[in-house]
């Protein structure tokens, strides 16, 4: 008995570059010019931009597999939305080239740009590469033909380019702008009003250019801040380069060296501001704190808090680790004195483990006697992880962090049984990390000391974020192995209970 063995086409995607067709690759033509299929995207009613940049290279008789898009906006009445039609067309669009595949004909899938940037060759390769043999070819990005067009340096030596979707929510978009050396804005069209309104709150708007349709013979280049928005098609993008950030590094550097230099005569100190952003949402943050960010020219904090402060023009961010908490401080005190307004923030409150205690810390220093420091609360952790649980912090409780990097562990460990002796509920912030992931386990045991195992324990992870989880436990049932850094812990005291409404603790005492 004999047996045979199929041979499957082989599936290529390949990049043709942005438009001009001198700009594919040989090893592109290669493969389309030997091509038993040539697929590609076109949106409905219009010719594809892919067929029209290879079309000198298809082989005669070649089958040709158009792929059109079911829709290009987000309106549609499909059952499951912009999302689902999309699927279902990538579905639909996948089965019919591996037909042919699976008929032992070559298929290659036209690709813009590169197959792999920002393309639908993507959901095609999701979708065969497990099943036939895949090749990819790579092709020029468009934004590679814009700078060029454009004869703009994009980044030297160490510089960082940062790739950005212009659909981008736009707080987000100019925060990026404005921590970035290069950048390239891709996806414009109708984003593109918001996209200039960005790249003004970044300070980058005068260093911006749009491009047209690179490469094609169409093209053109102008400053962004002379860009018709209601004449921006799909094919194009904006270029910022990162010569441009240099004017914005300077200026820093001038900044930071004018904080470690003397005061000028006549030169009033200004009042420091102490923020507390809050757990996360923006919904969380008080009218008092945005308006007081609205208002000041630096902000001070660690990376991941001053990302969360809105962009405008204007403001100069000063982002560091999380372990220089007094480095930070001294900083902004010297910003301070040289008369800037500056804002140091903090996550949740900044006088709960945060950096009010830091920059008081640093105020000590008879160098910043002239400078006033005003503190504004933020809602903090505990509150939040608390509000989710019900009321677990009704009636006397205590606050403890168990990071030993401020403070030997034996303190910690006295503390703990203190608390636990007195029956108090506790909230515990920092319970692990990285490099800390004993220290939990062990301040379970010593609070086992003291109370029942069957005390109420509450784990708030990343309250408030889409992430969000809230368990409700016991300290016996408490597993330390899922316990991390992004978590805030309640525990109970013998009167707290959990009820059909929530967790909480009697304000009374029997």
């Amino acid at each position: 008995m004999s047996t045979s063995t199929r041979v499957t086409g082989r599936f290529s995607g390949v990049g043709v570059g942005p438009g001009d067709p001198e700009l594919i690759t040989r090893k592109a033509a290669r493969l389309i010019e030997s091509a038993d299929v040539v697929a590609y995207h076109a949106a409905r009613g219009k010719q594809s931009n892919a067929r029209r940049i290879a079309a000198e290279l298809f082989p005669e008789g070649v089958i040709e597999e158009q792929l059109t898009y079911p829709v290009t906006t987000g309106t549609t009445d499909h059952p499951g939305g912009y999302a689902g039609v999309l699927a279902e067309f990538y579905e639909d669009a996948a089965q019919r080239l591996a037909e042919h595949l699976a008929a032992g004909r070559d298929v290659v899938l036209l690709a813009e740009g590169d197959p792999l940037f920002y393309g639908s060759y993507m959901y095609m390769h999701d979708r065969l590469a497990q099943r036939f043999p895949t090749e990819i070819v790579p092709g020029v990005p468009a934004f590679l033909a814009a700078t060029a067009t454009t004869a703009s340096p994009l980044v030297r030596q160490t510089d960082v380019l940062t790739v950005l979707p212009g659909t981008l929510p736009e707080s987000e978009l100019a925060r990026r702008l404005a921590d970035t050396d290069g950048a390239i804005i891709m996806k414009l069209g109708r984003t593109f009003p918001a996209v200039r309104r960005a790249l003004a709150a970044a300070g980058r708007l005068d260093h911006a250019l749009y491009v047209e349709r690179a490469s094609m013979p169409e093209e053109r280049w102008i400053p962004v801040c002379e860009v018709d928005e209601a004449s921006v098609p799909y094919f194009s993008l904006i270029v910022v380069t990162g010569d441009s950030l240099n004017g914005r590094r300077s200026r820093e550097s001038s900044e930071q060296a004018a904080a470690a230099a003397p005061t000028a005569d006549g030169v009033e100190p200004a009042e420091l501001l102490v923020v507390g952003l809050g757990p996360g949402p923006d919904g969380w943050l008080t009218p008092e704190v945005s308006a007081a960010l609205a208002d000041v020219d630096h902000v001070v904090g660690y990376a991941p808090y001053v990302n969360r402060v809105p962009q405008r023009e204007g403001l100069v961010r000063h982002a560091s680790g999380n372990t220089v908490e007094v480095d930070r401080a001294a900083f902004a005190l010297k910003l301070a004195k040289r008369g800037e307004r500056v804002a140091v923030v903090s996550g949740g409150d900044a006088g709960v483990f945060g950096m009010a205690a830091a920059v008081f810390e640093a105020a000590e220093n008879p160098a910043y006697a002239g400078v006033s420091v005003r503190v504004l609360p933020g809602v903090s952790a505990v509150q939040a992880v608390a509000a989710r649980a019900g009321a677990p912090v009704g009636a006397d409780f205590a606050v403890m962090s168990l990071s030993d990097r401020l403070k030997p562990w034996k303190v910690v460990e006295k503390r703990l049984r203190s608390v636990a002796e007195s029956d108090l509920v506790l909230a515990i912030y920092n319970p692990a990390s990285r490099s800390r992931t004993e220290q939990v386990a062990t301040a379970r045991q010593v609070l086992l000391e003291h109370k029942s195992p069957e005390t109420v324990v509450v784990v708030g992870r990343d309250v408030g974020r889409a992430e969000e989880s809230l368990t409700v436990t016991t300290l016996g049932e408490l597993d330390p192995a899922t316990i991390d850094m992004k978590c805030l812990l309640i525990v109970g005291a013998s009167s707290t209970r959990v009820s059909p409404a929530g967790v909480w603790t009697p304000r009374f005492v029997r």
